[in-house]
């Protein structure tokens, strides 16, 4: 443990060039952002459109982008940036953990979900043996309300897009993480399940001692689940603060642009009982496809 924040993004640009010699043009994708997760575990929420940057900065977090310009820092120690010695590969693979989009995609469907969860254990010695692994893996999967037994020598094509994506947060869960960067998670998972995996996320919180970064277009996931919220626009940060401050009497243009967005029958954020209303759901019962 350490009192240096968990993330600390500094004037971080990320430029893309296109075209060719005499028609080069440069976009902005993340253009002077920075933002610092403090020491206590909290869900710092980035939300905006398609093309707004979310993306390409979770991706700089996760050191699958290298910056143009800024630095990033884990724990105090450098993450990414030009002219820094970085926590190595290995250290950060304990440190922080992604959990991407797709569940679909996350694993192959060649080999049994529980392969994946060993070879993380192992790789990141975590356990010393695969009996070790199994019991690392068990342990993982019994925080996300699975077991080893239910899942052993099952494939992808047994499970709903949303055991599928808690078998991801609980491969992501076995190096016990300080950080994971959860891009848009809840996007291909069935609606009606939406919440129980947003309701993950906090039990984890507090349980694991483990901060999220959550990119999402959602704000009414970003409300109920967020410690705070920023909003990107066109690779700027234009808004940011607590949920209630900004998702109840938004004063940024493009944050009410974002809220009229909403379908809706004139409720306030505080009068809507998230929770209640995905319990109500019927669940589907059959597995879910990937939209692609």
């Amino acid at each position: 443990m350490t009192d240096a924040p968990v993330l600390d993004i500094r004037a971080v640009r990320k430029v893309y060039k296109a075209g060719g010699l005499f028609s080069a043009k440069t976009l902005n994708a993340v253009d002077n952002v920075s933002i610092t997760l403090d020491p206590k575990p909290q869900v710092f929420s980035i939300v905006g459109e398609s093309g707004s940057g979310k993306t390409t900065l979770a991706r700089m977090v996760l050191r699958l982008v290298e910056p143009t310009e800024g630095t990033i820092s884990l724990l105090g120690r450098p993450l990414a940036g030009k002219g820094v010695e970085r926590i190595s590969d290995f250290e950060f693979r304990r440190l922080v953990q992604p959990i991407f989009q797709n569940p679909f995609e996350a694993f192959s469907a060649y080999l049994p979900i529980e392969s994946y969860l060993i070879r993380t254990a192992l790789n990141l010695k975590i356990a010393p043996n695969e009996a070790g692994a199994k019991e690392v893996a068990d342990g993982a999967l019994r925080s996300v309300g699975l077991s080893y037994e239910r899942i052993r020598g099952k494939y992808i094509r047994q499970f709903s897009g949303g055991e599928l994506q808690r078998l991801s947060i609980a491969r992501a869960l076995i190096p016990n993480p300080r950080l994971i960067v959860a891009d848009e998670p809840v996007s291909m998972v069935d609606a009606s399940l939406r919440m129980s995996i947003v309701n993950l996320f906090k039990q984890i919180k507090e349980e694991k001692d483990v901060s999220f970064v959550y990119i999402t277009h959602d704000l009414s996931t970003a409300y109920y689940l967020s410690d705070t919220v920023v909003i990107m626009n066109k690779g700027r940060i234009v808004d940011a603060g607590k949920p209630q401050d900004i998702l109840n009497n938004p004063t940024e243009a493009y944050t009410r642009e974002l809220m009229d967005a909403i379908p809706r029958l004139g409720e306030r954020w505080p009068e809507i009982d998230l929770l209640k209303a995905a319990e109500e759901t019927p669940s589907r019962t059959a597995p879910m496809r990937s939209r692609g």
